[in-house]
């Protein structure tokens, strides 16, 4: 999705005209006229314990792709997010002459900030999503450009959600929970039940009428996710619930409060200005890991963002499925507290919004005309 707007944005630089581009992509990538050399899914893993599985696949991926680019080198390699597999590529592609742009910067930020050294000797232009970002790179003598985060620009400031609610036909007067469990199958197995027993707390605790929105991240998903709604649904088949292909926006839109898994999609939330509870649980081995390693006391986007809690985190052993329902319910409860949320991420979209498949082909022409 943020390699696609880039690719769009080349195609329509004058700078930039007739540049073709390859690598590693997906589906929205090639619509736009990439070859991908490599499907990106061999990639799409989370967390140590993941990672370790699919080892194998991914340095045979990464090992191929440093030969093609050093038998054929480009003017210059875009790497979007996904360090570990990126900063390995550019640290030699930088070494043989070839420039190197890095979209999305590592989140040295958030866990303990060695990696610097590393980056600076990978990355010959950082582009960041988040506006603090530039500075900490300027400070190690990186070549640094805010270019703002595309989420951003494809979200409506005010959001309609009377015209959502419509869409999913929730009736009148009922209040909507969209539960997202995650975009990856281990997050649906390790997270998924909690949340879909809260869901069943929710239904018993909230005396007034509610409904219950479930995107479903990707088809391969369904199966796990359907055989949890039907569990749920055997044991309390009052509880109405949207099963959505797909359709994330659409239920964060239509949502009056967000049961969440951390990543992205929190701040996807945030922009579609939500309350809403983050939570997340990994294996045990991962999290110790994790814990050692961090240094900022939030996980969520929209607390890293405002560098306050501001909405909760319940997270491993506190991630209950009574603890989820009551801290979900109490955004209910408190409208007014719900407003005040309103507000503060109705700043942070405003902070993030920027032309920012412009501004990265900007540095494009600006990198390979130099």
């Amino acid at each position: 999705m943020l390699a696609a707007s880039v690719l769009q944005a080349i195609q329509e630089s004058s700078d930039l005209a007739g540049l073709k581009t390859r690598g590693i992509g997906g589906p929205k990538m090639v619509a736009t006229g990439f070859e991908a050399l490599w499907p990106m899914e061999t990639l799409a893993v989370r967390g140590y314990v993941e990672a370790i599985k699919q080892l194998p696949a991914i340095l045979s991926v990464r090992n191929a792709l440093i030969k093609e680019l050093s038998l054929h080198p480009p003017k210059a390699f875009l790497g979007i997010d996904a360090p570990d597999f990126n900063l390995g590529v550019e640290k030699k592609l930088k070494a043989a002459g070839i420039p190197t742009i890095h979209f999305i910067s590592p989140s040295i930020w958030a866990w303990r900030g060695g990696r610097i050294k590393g980056i600076k000797e990978s990355v010959d232009h950082m582009l960041c999503i988040f506006p603090f970002e530039t500075a900490i790179y300027e400070k190690a003598g990186i070549n640094a450009t805010y270019v703002g985060h595309p989420l951003a620009s494809s979200i409506p400031m005010v959001p309609d959600s009377a015209g959502a609610k419509a869409k999913l036909k929730i009736q009148t007067g009922n209040a909507l929970v969209a539960v997202l469990p995650g975009s990856r199958q281990s997050e649906i197995n390790l997270i998924g039940p909690g949340f879909f027993d809260a869901i069943a707390q929710m239904f018993i605790q909230y005396k007034q009428g509610i409904e219950f929105v479930v995107p479903v991240a990707t088809p391969a998903l369904k199966p796990a996710i359907q055989a949890m709604v039907d569990k749920l649904l055997q044991q309390h088949p009052n509880i109405t619930l949207h099963l959505l292909d797909g359709q994330a926006s659409l239920a964060l839109e239509a949502a009056d409060v967000v049961l969440i898994a951390s990543g992205t999609a929190t701040l996807e939330a945030a922009l579609w200005k939500k309350p809403m509870v983050i939570s997340y649980k990994v294996p045990a081995i991962t999290a110790w890991i994790m814990k050692r390693q961090a240094y900022l006391p939030y996980v969520g986007l929209p607390n890293i963002l405002a560098q306050e809690f501001i909405v909760p985190e319940l997270l491993q052993e506190a991630a209950t499925p009574q603890a989820l329902a009551t801290a979900t319910l109490n955004w209910l409860d408190k409208p007014q507290e719900a407003t005040r949320l309103k507000e503060r991420f109705t700043e942070m979209h405003q902070s993030l919004l920027m032309p920012t498949g412009t501004l990265v082909a900007k540095v494009i022409a600006e990198v390979i005309n130099d």
